[in-house]
């Protein structure tokens, strides 16, 4: 039990530096998936922001080498996916990427509600990709993520799911474009939309209830 709770809480650091490491590059420029995509050189820059990481979460970045090794060994799980590709990652439930210039504290996270996109794992990678270019584009809502290879208690099958949101359910004229532009993109089966109260709320789909707010 010591052990499992161990590998929870080094996930969870691990998780954390991710979000920090992603944010971090991204002002730099090129967004990290672009930079493992193309192969392209970045270790020196993982030493620099763990440098940075370490200095202003000191507990956690010690959690993180302990568990995982140093930042050499964090640079080739990355290269190698990690938070990159849904079938590639295993420390994190979820990959997320936000939309640009999307102003979160504008968001009311009780209106947000999203597109459910589940595909089978041999499509994942493909679909994420699209979905999370579209996003980086400005083309769909204010953010998406998708379930990852990490074995989630929560999981109903066998089957990843990618999460569409936008900013206001209550919009939709937004959301049925957000749906139409998913259309173009090739998701063209019937997909369901939730809301985040309903999530809240514990709410999911079984046999004689639905959930979905809008479907399309």
């Amino acid at each position: 039990m010591e052990e499992e709770n161990l590998a929870i809480q080094a996930d969870v650091a691990y998780g954390i530096f991710e979000i920090f490491l992603h944010k971090a590059l991204r002002l730099r420029g090129p967004y990290i998936f672009e930079l493992v995509e193309k192969g392209a050189e970045f270790r020196d820059a993982i030493n620099e922001l763990f440098g940075e990481f370490e200095r202003e979460y000191p507990a956690l970045a010690t959690t993180i080498k302990e568990r995982y090794g140093g930042t050499e060994t964090v640079y080739h799980m990355i290269q190698m996916g990690e938070g990159v590709f849904p079938t590639k990652t295993t420390l994190t439930f979820y990959i997320i990427q936000d939309a640009p210039q999307i102003g979160i504290h504008t968001v009311d996270d009780e209106n947000v509600g999203k597109w459910l996109i589940f595909v089978d794992p041999q499509q994942a990678d493909e679909a994420w990709r699209i979905v999370r270019n579209a996003t980086c584009a400005g083309l769909l809502g204010i953010s998406s993520k998708v379930s990852t290879a990490k074995p989630n208690p929560e999981s109903r099958d066998q089957r990843m799911v990618i999460f569409v949101y936008t900013r206001d359910w209550r919009d939709e004229q937004d959301v049925m474009r957000v749906r139409s532009q998913l259309r173009e993109l090739g998701f063209v089966d019937r997909i369901g939309y939730k809301r985040n109260i309903e999530t809240y709320r514990g709410e999911y789909s079984k046999k004689g209830k639905r959930v979905t707010y809008y479907s399309a």
